[in-house]
């Protein structure tokens, strides 16, 4: 964070390249200048999460060698079943049914598909940590989610997995981000310690939700940046709006990024969530 005299890095996570639109990367670069942000790191292809499955590949063999992986071969039948069965604070919990397979067993699965992997999780894992925003959140994971996938069965490593590796590679101190995200991160302060790193301090911010109390998605209307842009509204009257909706401001005023660090503290930032009553912003 500017404010506390950091650097700020931009990474592109485009994982799944089969469901990635071409191009979006460079609009979210180009989103995110007209709107007066930058950042300290060159976008190089170290910062481009589809430019480091090596490095993801390289670390599910090291926690493998580590005996802390193992194949899942469930169906989408399967899981739809563990799907109705009760569910913890990520979803359903994944009851290890492929966790105990014998050798043979899993030489028979995988004649007929290719295995997703599963991190073992230790029963009575417990990860707490004292979130800037959100405050203290204690989890058991074994509990909450079961073993978790750290890569699909085609090869393309999990969310979770990524971001960690690339914030240790990339020496992060702090994560500021939706608190959708909220429930992911004991799964990766897990993984964080598995691979011997400090996790970073952790702030996640409610999001903004639309008339219906659901999150802003397309039926809601045009409200991309790009769109926002194309109609003609001033980056500075966005930033204000933005600006006054997480609590930094008091009023939805125009301003720029820069002029906001000065002003920055996360204990101003709002503890609920924004509902965007007109889609006439601002």
């Amino acid at each position: 964070m500017r404010a506390l005299g950091g650097e700020i890095i931009l990474r592109i996570e485009d994982l799944d390249q089969a469901r990635a639109a071409p191009g979006a990367g460079d609009g979210i670069v180009r989103d995110l200048r007209w709107l007066g942000l930058d950042w300290d790191n060159e976008l190089t292809p170290g910062f481009v999460q589809s430019s480091r499955f090596a490095t993801y590949a390289e670390a599910i063999r090291d926690l493998a060698a580590r005996g802390l992986v193992y194949p899942c071969y469930c169906s989408r039948r399967e899981l739809r079943e563990i799907a109705s069965a009760p569910h913890g604070h990520t979803g359903p919990i994944y009851p290890g049914t492929c966790r105990s397979l014998t050798p043979r067993q899993r030489s028979d699965r995988e004649r007929i598909k290719r295995p997703a992997l599963r991190l073992a999780v230790e029963p009575g894992t417990a990860i707490g940590f004292n979130d800037i925003v959100a405050g203290e959140v204690t989890e058991r994971i074994a509990e909450t989610s079961g073993d978790f996938i750290i890569a699909r069965a085609d090869g393309v490593p999990s969310y979770q997995l990524a971001v960690v590796l690339d914030d240790i590679a990339m020496g992060i101190s702090h994560v500021l981000r939706g608190d959708d995200l909220l429930p992911s991160t004991p799964r990766q302060i897990l993984l964080h310690r598995l691979f011997g790193a400090e996790p970073p301090a952790y702030a996640h911010v409610p999001l903004i939700y639309g008339p219906d109390g659901a999150r802003l998605a397309k039926r809601h209307a045009s409200i991309s940046i790009a769109e926002l842009r194309g109609a003609g509204h001033a980056p500075e009257r966005i930033t204000g709006w933005l600006a006054w909706s997480c609590g930094l401001r008091a009023t939805p005023a125009p301003c720029t990024p820069s002029e906001l660090i000065g002003e920055f503290s996360a204990g101003l930032l709002r503890r609920e969530p924004t509902i965007l009553r007109s889609l006439d912003i601002p």
